[in-house]
């Protein structure tokens, strides 16, 4: 199959091509100041920041970086949850001309350490609570300045008065919230309150500049940072911007991802800000709060993950509160279950498409359009000025013919820079003529429609044959007794490997043995996908996104 150019494919309601402007991801923030001045940018648990305050925070910060030493091409890290001073201190680093480096601020210290070392971070932005962990860091790291992030001085006023309260209430979302950092020690909401903004006409980067690490491969290996300029990341806000069609201005994008997650930042920091959008941002996903909020501000644009989607439309029919505000909501990160899919649009009204991609496009390469065309279950068509192809994983010269499966190949403005030094792996998963490998197994029909079938290195070869993880859960799935599987392979002697599925059961449900899972599983599936292990578990590893963490199960099951 040759590539498929966004000309050979049905019609999305999105233009084939898009204009990418040679500007860095900053220069949206300073239009959107300019044209919605007083319209809310950022709500932080009720504290709003309008576009005005937004960018004169910016400016602040940008100036407490550069009085720290931070000059263009150094690497910022962040360390922090979703809050207002996120959203400042990503573009503030951005317009010095550093590159920001994003942090689960839950990882242990060994995790933090890793990745502080192998960016060459020389500040770190850090919420309070992991200050101590970032701390033990130091001497493998080339960090100089350590800056505590406290998170409640994104709370209104009144909100950060009754934490103070000798009561059990605010005792719990106090330790929930803030930590305890050494005395004297550098506050970034201090540090930006008093600076001067920067000198406006100080330099901006450019387009070819590195504006992102991003680190990826946990899942499977040992986590790599991926570079990505501002010109990928500002291709892919116009090319999101051009599949939505979202009127600039008008638009409540909840920011329930984490920001420091490829999905979450480019949805939420990047394209909200290009659309003049309200962000409404959480610290952590809550259901509960989530509701509260669509009651005081409703939203209107949802990015968020399956299991979200599931949670909220849950907790909607058991309270009764009105979710019809949302008009799209966009799932990423896992496949959408088309049950899911139902539920929500139920509940809402609205539609939920399905998008693909990874933390190397930016994160997104494909989508489902927003129109009664789309097709639940699939991957979508690629977006605007982006072309795939489908090869052999063995010989990526050899392009598969419609409907079989075949390597997904990538080529388009989003595509990374690399893996930061680590030419031999950039070098395999880039090719020499700008065509990313994925690494995922799909198949693509005649109208050029893609559905993902497994990762390559999640395939289990036993016996000689091929079993797709994916697909053998997708069935066990609606087994009865059966509320999650994951399936995985283990060495198995003369097989290669074993299909074992490990499965979550439901709440009182009966015997689920390997007897019943396997005739259960005849039915739709050949003899050598079969589990030939069963474990049961009370619960799937998941990463912070909520997909499910084959590798974990894998050493878990081996480890017995």
């Amino acid at each position: 199959m040759g590539p498929h150019r966004p000309t050979d494919l049905p019609s999305t309601g999105a233009p084939r091509d898009v204009q990418i402007p040679d500007e860095p991801l900053t220069a949206a923030l300073d239009r959107a100041a300019q044209r919605w001045p007083e319209r809310v940018a950022v709500d932080f648990l009720g504290a709003s920041t309008t576009y005005r305050e937004l960018a004169d925070g910016v400016a602040r910060g940008a100036q407490v970086l550069l009085d720290l030493g931070v000059r263009p091409g150094d690497r910022v890290a962040l360390v922090m949850p979703n809050c207002t001073g996120h959203v400042i201190a990503f573009y503030a680093a951005l317009r010095v001309g550093a590159v920001v480096v994003e942090h689960n601020p839950t990882y242990t210290a060994g995790e933090l350490a890793h990745q502080l070392a192998d960016s060459g971070a020389v500040v770190a932005l850090v919420w309070e609570k992991a200050v101590p962990r970032v701390l033990e860091t130091l001497p493998r790291t080339a960090l100089k300045a350590v800056v505590a992030v406290d998170l409640s001085a994104d709370l209104p006023r009144g909100k950060r008065l009754a934490l103070r309260l000798p009561v059990p209430s605010a005792r719990r979302v106090r330790e929930a919230m803030c930590g305890k950092v050494p005395p004297a020690f550098p506050m970034w909401h201090r540090l930006v309150a008093k600076a001067s903004p920067l000198d406006p006409t100080h330099a901006a980067p450019s387009s070819s500049d590195v504006a992102l690490l991003q680190y990826t491969g946990g899942t499977t290996g040992t986590p790599k940072g991926a570079m990505l300029t501002h010109r990928n990341l500002v291709a892919n806000v116009v090319q999101g911007h051009a599949w939505t069609g979202t009127q600039p201005g008008t638009e409540v994008v909840y920011g329930v991802l984490p920001f420091f997650h490829a999905f979450g930042l480019t949805l939420c920091l990047s394209y909200a800000i290009r659309v003049g959008a309200t962000l409404v941002a959480f610290p952590s996903f809550d259901p509960d709060r989530v509701l509260a909020t669509q009651h005081r501000l409703p939203g209107t644009f949802l990015p968020a993950v399956p299991p979200m989607l599931d949670r909220l439309a849950a907790a909607a029919e058991a309270s009764g509160a009105d979710l019809t505000s949302f008009r799209y909501a966009i799932s990423g990160a896992m496949a959408l279950p088309a049950a899911t899919a139902r539920r929500w649009e139920e509940v809402t009204g609205g539609l939920v498409i399905e998008g693909y991609g990874m933390t190397e496009t930016s994160p997104v390469a494909l989508g489902n359009p927003l129109t009664d065309a789309r097709r639940p279950g699939t991957l979508g068509l690629p977006f605007p000025s982006t072309s795939i192809r489908v090869v052999d994983p063995e010989d990526v010269t050899r392009a598969v013919e419609p409907g079989e499966r075949g390597e997904l190949l990538i080529q388009g403005p989003q595509v990374f820079a690399g893996y930061w030094g680590r030419p031999d792996e950039t070098a395999e998963q880039l090719l020499a003529d700008g065509w990313l490998r994925t690494g995922d197994i799909v198949t693509v029909d005649e109208t050029g429609w893609v559905v993902l079938v497994d990762r390559i290195k999640e395939v289990i070869v036993t016996g000689g044959f091929k079993v797709y993880p994916s697909q053998v859960e997708e069935h066990l799935r609606t087994m009865p007794g059966v509320a999650d599987v994951a399936v995985v392979g283990i060495p198995g002697g003369d097989l290669g490997e074993t299909v074992v599925a490990a499965v979550v059961l439901e709440p009182g449900a009966g015997d689920v043995d390997l007897d019943a899972v396997r005739a259960w599983g005849e039915r739709h599936l050949a003899r050598y996908a079969l589990p030939r292990r069963l474990v049961v578990v009370d619960e799937l590893p998941r990463s912070q996104v909520g997909k499910v963490l084959r590798r974990v199960v894998r050493e878990s099951v081996l480890a017995g």
